[in-house]
């Protein structure tokens, strides 16, 4: 399994990205995906994610500006930034959880991609 983000870039405080994440690889079931963000000197901490079913569970920061959604069919997670801050400047990571046919769990990494919000 692999996941490749894009999306990110620079943008003023107020402003909108759209992230991307699409996954390939095969695997028995994905259970969530969503994105991690690692801001300099600080832990990598949950923004969004979602379930397979679509349940969502978000960070508080991020709460009423930023959506996660997710495209089964097309194996793509989303995440759309709205309100930017720049305390929202990081390196964002799409994240995956998978389940093999065994039941083993497994997590998944992408690249990272930079956002960065100017004040």
């Amino acid at each position: 399994v692999q996941l490749q983000a894009s999306g990110g870039g620079l943008v003023q405080a107020g402003g909108s990205l759209r992230l991307s994440c699409a996954r390939s690889g095969s695997i028995y079931k994905i259970n969530v995906m969503g994105w991690y963000r690692q801001a300099p000197g600080k832990q990598r901490e949950l923004v969004a994610v979602i379930s397979s079913g679509g349940s969502t569970n978000y960070a508080d920061s991020v709460k009423g500006r930023f959506t996660v959604s997710r495209d089964n069919r097309e194996n793509t997670v989303y995440l759309q930034m709205n309100s930017l801050k720049p305390e929202d400047t990081a390196v964002y990571y799409c994240y995956a959880e998978g389940q093999y046919y065994s039941g083993q769990i497994y997590n998944y990494w992408g690249q990272g991609t930079q956002v960065t919000v100017s004040s």
